[in-house]
């Protein structure tokens, strides 16, 4: 009896290990799972079995491979298809986004919104609850949790917007508080019937969660990621698996990194920061275009972009002009961090696929690193990667214990 107990004990501690293990795609099989986790076939299996009940995996035990392949098969383990999601929200410049997102990072359903944000931060994050309400009854799928992504660094533990410059927030708008009020008011509730929990994050520090986990940034130990929002210019950091944010939530504020001394006066007080010296908006003026309401500036300059490179050289001359100073932010970043990986979204990354060799070759040559030998500088991956890593904020407390997160046993 003892000796059951103590299985069944190690099993479930095995739970939140195992899930996470087959959310990022690192055990496929029960095989590998088994050696994974360090536990005999028994206990994997058991623990395989407990998270299908649970309604999170599915146990394939169909043959895997090649017919007359030697061996045993090992049963397949993958996310369940009509599982639980998160409901994931992120606002921009330009309005709102809502989704929701299932584990394995898999987006189920997604909702834009267009809207001149206000300077009261309740009323836009009222209308991507809304959104999200929609998309969970249209799908009728459970909700675990909500996560919330915001252009402005978030501090903790407070979690307040300490600096949201391209929105009319004020500083220090509590928007986690505002969020899980919002979340309560419209009765999103999990299956303990409580209210969900909500939380908030910086959307690039979320991008580059998401892309550790499911994309571009996947094995990378020492990973950077820098992007471009719908306006100005975010950076993260992942070390070892996790977001490195600082003291205080303030890290990696790459976008208040001086590229142009001479250049216009920023936000922030100082002048030619990477914010607005490669964003959107400094593409579409570089380029000599004057934007448009139409769609929002980041869809204006990736259109720009991709439509004119080859044509026009004035959009040619700006996306050399955009390279040049991301190439210089990230040289800077490269001597000071050091990272095995590089990873860039938004506009950024189609600065990338438009002129691979010029980035690369002005990182090589203002950096240590880039002269030793060099770092990967790969695109982003992921559709709508914030998102993505607003859920997985959503996510951690299942991914750390299923049992307790879900209200089971």
């Amino acid at each position: 009896m003892t000796q059951t107990r103590t299985r069944l004990e190690r099993g479930r501690s095995a739970l939140g290990p195992a899930l996470a293990l087959v959310h990022t795609g690192r055990a496929p099989t029960r095989a590998v799972l088994t050696a994974e986790l360090g536990v005999t076939r028994a206990t994997a299996g058991a623990v395989a079995a407990e998270l299908e009940a649970l309604g999170l995996i599915r146990v394939d035990s169909r043959p895997l491979g090649a017919a007359g392949a030697q061996g045993r098969p090992s049963h397949r383990l993958s996310i369940a298809p009509h599982g639980p999601v998160a409901l994931a929200a992120q606002v921009h410049a330009d309005g709102f986004r809502a989704a929701l997102v299932g584990l394995g990072g898999q987006t189920v359903a997604t909702a834009p919104g267009c809207m001149t944000v206000p300077a009261d931060p309740a009323h836009v994050i009222d209308a991507v609850v809304e959104a999200g309400v929609r998309l969970l009854r249209e799908t009728g799928r459970r909700c675990v949790g909500a996560g919330l992504a915001v252009p402005s660094a978030v501090a903790e533990p407070e979690g307040t917007a300490l600096n949201p410059l391209h929105v009319a927030w004020p500083a220090g708008a509590p928007v986690r508080e505002l969020f899980s009020r919002s979340l309560a008011a419209a009765g999103i509730r999990g299956d303990d019937g409580e209210p969900v929990t909500g939380f908030a994050g910086n959307d690039v520090n979320l991008a580059a969660l998401a892309e550790h986990r499911h994309g571009a940034g996947g094995g990378a130990q020492h990973l950077l990621c820098v992007a471009t929002g719908h306006r100005g210019v975010g950076g993260a950091l992942v070390l070892d698996g996790r977001l490195h944010t600082g003291s205080a939530g303030l890290a990696l504020e790459v976008g208040h990194l001086t590229v142009n001394p001479e250049g216009p006066p920023c936000h922030c007080g100082s002048r030619g920061c990477l914010d607005i010296e490669a964003d959107p908006l400094a593409f579409l003026t570089a380029a000599g275009r004057e934007p448009g309401p139409e769609v929002s500036l980041l869809q204006q300059a990736r259109d720009l972009l991709r439509e004119e490179y080859a044509t026009a050289p004035s959009v040619r001359a700006a996306t050399e002009q955009l390279i040049d100073r991301l190439g210089l932010g990230l040289a800077g970043l490269v001597n000071i961090l050091n990272p095995d990986r590089i990873i860039l979204g938004g506009l950024h990354r189609e600065l990338l696929e438009a002129d691979p060799e010029r980035l690369r070759a002005v990182v090589a040559e203002r950096s240590l690193w880039g002269r030793s030998g060099g770092v990967p500088i790969l695109p982003c991956t992921l559709d709508h990667n914030s998102l993505v890593g607003a859920a997985e904020l959503a996510w951690q407390p299942v991914l750390d214990d299923p049992l307790a997160a879900l209200g089971v046993g």
